[in-house]
């Protein structure tokens, strides 16, 4: 899976680009706990995946729409191409976020601990992506669709359905990158406009794998909100913690005491 490459060249070249400056606290301990866990759904679920079998042709007849809840049920007269490139763009392009930070010179000089971070939240949410439809095998509604070509509902993607991979990975690349932007740049104004744009982009991503009959609403639902938990939890959990100091200093009636917060 490309993102999972993506993952082992962040992981090999990051420690060259290490920074003690950097506002998250890297703990060897804690990463090995971090990568175990995307480790261990990850590998399991390219296993399984790998070992899905396709949808048999007296399984495909036997699909009914009725069976499925009033929620998403609708959507199996969905089916657009054109959808589909659009969410695989938006997908896609959202791995090159992170590299934004290199053209800051302060976040450029913390781009190590960056990358590490956003390797293993691509690990995490690929693996928790992977594995969950690997084991759930929902049918794609696509499936349900007379008008979809019976050779694409034959394959091993069409049973891929929950949760989607394009909105939980586009989620976690958004909001990962509006939280180690509000990490890095505080008292940015720019701040509201990045976290707009991270909750609205993986939102249209998802309407558009709806569009496309590759999801149900409740697919990109859970995708999205998985994806925005890792993207923002990962840095939250190696946020530097702030040491409290305790000053006194003269003052013309006694003493003055201030309690600073440093990183």
């Amino acid at each position: 899976m490309p993102r999972l490459r993506i993952f082992f060249f962040l992981l090999c070249f990051s420690p060259l680009l290490l920074t003690a400056q950097s506002p998250y606290q890297i703990d060897w301990k804690k990463e090995s706990i971090y990568l175990g866990l995307g480790f261990s759904t990850a590998i399991p679920g390219q296993i399984l995946s790998k070992n899905t079998k396709p949808l048999s042709l007296q399984e495909i007849l036997a699909l009914d729409p009725n069976s499925i809840n009033k929620f998403d049920r609708k959507i199996t007269s969905f089916y657009s191409t054109a959808a589909a490139t659009g969410s695989d763009f938006l997908l896609f392009s959202s791995f090159s976020l992170p590299a934004l930070f290199l053209t800051n010179k302060q976040s450029r000089s913390e781009f190590g601990n960056i990358a590490l971070l956003y390797g293993e939240v691509v690990l995490i949410t690929g693996g928790l992506t992977l594995l969950t439809k690997s084991t759930t095998k929902r049918s794609r509604p696509f499936t349900y669709n007379d008008s979809v070509n019976l050779a694409k509902k034959q394959t091993r993607q069409a049973r891929f359905s929950f949760f989607s991979g394009h909105a939980s990975i586009t989620s976690a690349n958004y909001f990962f990158t509006a939280k180690v932007f509000s990490d890095h740049f505080p008292d940015s104004k720019f701040k509201p406009y990045v976290w707009t744009g991270a909750a609205l982009i993986p939102a249209v991503t998802g309407y558009l794998r709806v569009r496309a009959g590759k999801h149900f609403y409740s697919d990109v639902i859970v995708g999205y909100c998985i994806g925005a938990l890792v993207g923002v939890g990962i840095p939250h959990l190696h946020k530097r913690k702030k040491d409290k100091t305790l000053s006194f200093y003269p003052a013309p009636n006694g003493f003055l005491m201030t309690w600073d917060f440093a990183k």
